[in-house]
């Protein structure tokens, strides 16, 4: 594709629209700049809103996936791919799970996450070969991700995806976006023009990250892992953890720090097993029978 008809393209997106209540952004006071960012702000969580049954169907197939032993895979470029190894990355340490369950791809490599490799975007070939480096297969979901939802990175590896067979999931933030055509499922939200005018960072980023944040966090609520609002499945990896981990088992059970601390070292450091431990009154060996037959929610012990 051409220079002009890259144009052409850019000026049918919202994204690259101008935002006309921020024109005269450059000359007003600080605090009337951040007024108007904050304005533009809140009319994420809102358009969020309108798009919910998209997201929820998107969280089933996560769930699906997961449990049937595949992977949840984010891959994008810029600030897109960078959205997707964020929640990637915190998904072990909150849930429990292998750092092979929720991965996370940017155009340029690892490199790019914190020195921007912009000229990656522009290869579906690139992202062809970095979805064969994570040995990617029909059991996996993948969620390709672009605010201008024209990509070329994202095109290629929606592609690649879908012929081998795994599912695919295109996120933009432009309505009708060309990535949703080589999805299976979409998720589009429709923001208007940046306070910036192109700056996806902004409104657009933010947007990605709630719905990135909801994808991950309700997939793992529907996997068991946590038990009412609290994280039963966290990692006790470093000292601030090991006393989240008490107030989780004080939390849940009702018992004092004392007690929880005794239950925990019984349970290994695995908080679910020693609130299991605690609500029905068993040991160790019991309460992982239990759980295994409960798939690892708690709720569904009887």
């Amino acid at each position: 594709m051409n220079q002009q008809e890259i144009l052409a393209q850019l000026t049918t997106l919202t994204t690259e629209t101008i935002n006309q209540n921020s024109t005269n952004i450059d000359v007003v006071s600080t605090l009337e700049k951040l007024t108007l960012i904050n304005q533009e702000d809140q009319k994420v969580a809102l358009a969020i809103s309108l798009i919910l049954a998209d997201i929820a169907g998107v969280v089933d197939l996560a769930t699906e996936t997961i449990k049937n032993g595949g992977r949840l895979i984010y891959f994008g470029a810029g600030t897109s791919g960078r959205l997707g190894i964020l929640d990637a990355v915190e998904c072990p340490p909150t849930y429990g799970v292998d750092y092979n369950t929720v991965v996370g791809v940017i155009a340029g490599g690892d490199k790019a996450f914190i020195k921007a490799q912009e000229g990656a975007e522009d290869s579906e070939d690139f992202a062809i070969n970095d979805l064969k480096n994570i040995n990617l297969t029909a059991a996996d979901l993948v969620c390709g991700i672009a605010a201008s939802g024209r990509t070329p990175y994202v095109i290629g590896g929606l592609k690649y995806a879908k012929n081998i067979g795994a599912q695919t999931v295109a996120i933009s933030c432009n309505s009708n976006a060309v990535i949703s055509n080589y999805a299976n499922s979409k998720i589009e939200v429709s923001l208007g023009a940046e306070v910036i005018t192109g700056s996806t960072r902004m409104k657009a980023g933010t947007a990605q990250k709630l719905i990135l944040n909801m994808i991950s966090t309700t997939t793992m609520i529907n996997l068991g892992k946590t038990y009412k609002n609290l994280m039963v499945d966290v990692k006790t990896s470093n000292d601030k953890l090991k006393a989240r981990a008490k107030r989780i088992i004080m939390d849940a059970t009702d018992v004092d720090f004392s007690t929880a601390e005794e239950y925990l070292d019984l349970a290994n450091n695995h908080v679910k097993t020693a609130i299991v431990m605690i609500l029905h009154n068993i040991d160790y060996p019991s309460a992982l029978t239990m759980l295994e037959k409960a798939h690892g929610v708690i709720r569904k012990i009887g």
